[in-house]
Parts: structure tokens; sequence; C-alpha cells
């Protein structure tokens, strides 16, 4: 009896839309927010928000429409092989399938860097916290350990059914989409607290802060780092918050991705409908996460600033935590580093799921393959009984194993 080489096309609409939704929210958001806010300044992070999502929207509706029209496997790099050359198609999906192997790695070590969740003392003093220190306790574990744990929680959901899969996905898109929301009314009350104290709600966009940095920084960690002030110093500033945001939005073409295993393309119109809404949540969440965490967290924080210098990065970083800190909740804090840590694995599970059906695509076309390895295409391509590609999901999960360097 034949091996089989099919997906199955078992995902729905609901699904394959916060499948898209949980992708893109890992720790990127919750991290480069502030390291925006830091480079920008409050009004100049919003703008760089703004403009990084044109962008996003205009890629999405494009991927969408084709998508849409062609519901072909591997559509990143199938779009470019039909319509500008084939060799540009291969070295496109070759890209794609490593950067999101690569992903599986970066969120694993997300999670290793958050469980070192601990405030400086004298931060905390500074900022008037109720307790003297703020932490876990769990820095001296070894990050191999956190590592392992996150990489055998990737591969158990990917082994799963994808019908089972999606399931589990909509259920972590759903988490992260409340969560936003209420951090966003979050800082919305904080901000209406601290604005009532100051007699200012947009106290961090005035004297003595600013609406943008009065300076740009190059190579901050450096000994003899350069500084560029005025209008050229705001250009680099915002210039360099808008491609810091982008990070923020990868994970998006998980829709085009999905669509060799959606069973609802022609009755719910469904790429192009996932597309539409994960653009709208995106765009409007983000810049409303933005400009809310800019109101209560001025943008020359101590733990803002670190973000740039290159030092070791956790959830104590994140302006979002910070603005607990600073308004003086005790487990507030916690919470929302927990929260971050189960965003990190989460996107890490969607790394090893996109990277995996990449490699599917790849394994169907043997132009896009060395000579001498046809026995390993054959073999990458081959699916089990439920229709997932264990063999193209074990390899690219295998790049999460790069975590331990």
């Amino acid at each position: 009896m034949a091996k089989s080489t099919l997906l199955r096309q078992t995902l729905n609409e609901r699904q394959v839309n916060m499948m898209a939704f949980s992708a893109c929210i890992g720790f990127g958001l919750f991290l480069h927010t502030g390291e925006v806010l830091n480079i920008a300044g409050p009004g100049l992070a919003v703008v760089a928000f703004v403009l990084a999502a044109s962008v996003c929207w205009c890629v999405v509706s494009c991927l969408g429409e084709m998508t849409a029209l062609f519901p072909v496997q591997g559509p990143l790099f199938e779009f470019p092989a039909r319509y500008l050359d084939d060799a540009v198609g291969y070295a496109v999906g070759w890209m794609a399938w490593f950067s999101w192997a690569v992903t599986i790695s970066n969120q694993a070590l997300a999670v290793a860097s958050l469980w070192k969740f601990r405030f400086k003392d004298s931060y905390l003093e500074d900022v008037g916290y109720p307790d003297k220190e703020l932490g876990w306790g769990t820095e001296s574990a070894s990050p191999a350990v956190w590592v392992i744990i996150t990489l055998l929680i990737v591969l158990f959901f990917n082994v799963l059914p994808v019908r089972w899969y999606g399931r589990a996905e909509y259920l972590f898109g759903t988490a992260k989409l409340t969560f936003i929301c209420g951090l966003i009314l979050f800082n919305v009350v904080l901000s209406a607290q601290e604005g009532a104290r100051r007699g200012d709600h947009f106290w961090a966009w005035n004297h003595p802060y600013n609406y943008a940095t009065p300076n740009y920084t190059i190579h901050p960690s450096s000994p003899d780092p350069i500084v560029v002030t005025g209008d050229g110093g705001r250009v680099l500033s915002l210039w360099t918050g808008i491609t810091a945001s982008f990070f923020a939005y990868t994970g998006f073409e998980i829709i085009a991705v999905s669509a060799a295993e959606n069973a609802d393309l022609e009755k719910y119109e469904t790429i192009k409908l996932g597309s539409r809404k994960l653009t709208i949540r995106q765009s409007v969440l983000y810049l409303l996460a933005t400009f809310t965490s800019s109101l209560v967290v001025p943008y020359d924080d101590a733990m803002l600033q670190d973000i740039r210098s290159g030092h070791h990065l956790g959830g104590q970083n994140s302006v979002f935590i910070l603005a607990a800190v600073r308004a003086g909740y005790r487990s507030v804090p916690s919470f929302f580093n927990a929260f971050f840590i189960f965003s990190a694995t989460t996107s890490a599970i969607n790394g090893v799921y996109v990277s995996s059906r990449l490699l599917h695509a790849l394994a169907g076309i043997p132009e896009a393959w060395p000579r001498g390895l046809h026995g390993a295409r054959r073999t990458l391509s081959y699916t089990n009984s439920h229709g997932v590609p264990l063999a193209a999901i074990f390899y690219s999960w295998l790049f999460g194993l790069l975590a331990f360097l």
C-alpha cells in the first residue's frame, strides 16, 4: 500500500483566523513595544506602528487575494516561482522555511529568559514599589531546563491530528486576544489614576518629556556611541522604530500556509475573511496597546533603555509589566510574565507548524532539491493516517535545539 503524501482539509474558518492571530502574538509585541517607545518616543512610536501596520495590511491583502484564487501548498514560494522564476520561488521557499525553523529556537530562548524574572532593588526603590524585591527566584535554574520543556510541549501539540491542533490553536488565540484587550483596559485605568494625580493625562508626552526622543544614539552599547540630534535624529528614531515594530507583525503568512488544510475555502471565503480579520485585529490592538502604554511609562525608563544595550532581557523589560510595577501592584507583574511565557510557547508551536508545512510543500518539488537528497525528499513528503507530515515536523523541530547554543 502506497504511503500518502496528502494533507487533510480539516481546519475551519475560525480556527485558521485564530491560528494566524496566535502566530503573530509571541513575545515580540510585549517586549518590542517598549523598545519602539524608548527609540522613538511616545508620539513617534504610535506613528511607527501605524506605518508598519499599513505595510502589513498591503502584504496580507495581496497574499490573501492570491491564495484565495490559488489555494496551493506553499503559496509563499509557489507564487514567486509561478509569476517570476522557478529559481526565485525555490530560494524564497528555503529562506521562508529556515526563518520559521530558527524562530522555534528564538521563542524557546524567550521562554528561558522570561523565567529569569527579577527586578533590580535600586529600580524598585526609585519607582516607589511597596516591596524591596520582585522576582520569581528561578534565576539559578539552567536555561536548558526551560528550553527542553518548551520544545517537548511544542512537539506534542504539532504531532496531534490537524483537527485537534486547530482546536488548541483556537483556544490559544482566544486567550491572547482576551489578554491584550484586558491589558489595554488596565493601562487606561492606570492612565486615568496617574493623570488625575499629576493633573495631566499626557504627562509622559509633555515636558520634561516629549512626543519624540530628542536624539538618536547609534550603537548605544559601544564605548564610543554616535549621537544624532535634531530633525535627523528624529528621522532615524522613526525609521528604527518602524523596523523594530515589524517583528511584532511576524506570523501573518500562516493565513496562506494553512490553505491546503482549510475545509471552508469556498464556502466562507476563509482566506479573504481571515486576511481582513487579522489585519484589523492586529492594527487596532497593537496601536491601542502602544498608545495606552505610552501614557503610563516614560520613554526614558531605565528598564526600557536596557533593551537597546544588548543585556539579557526578560519580562522585567516589558513596558506592560513596568506599568504595573510603577503603579505599585504586587501580583499583576508576575501574572503578566506568566502569560508572556505562555504566549512565547504557543508562538514556538506555530513556528513548527508553519516550517513543517513549508518543508512538506518543498518536498513535493524535485527541482527544489540538490541531487543526492531525493530519498530524504520523499521521506519528508509522507503524511500519517491523520494527514500530519511527521517527518517534516521532526526535522523542522530539530532547529529548536539551536537554543542550546
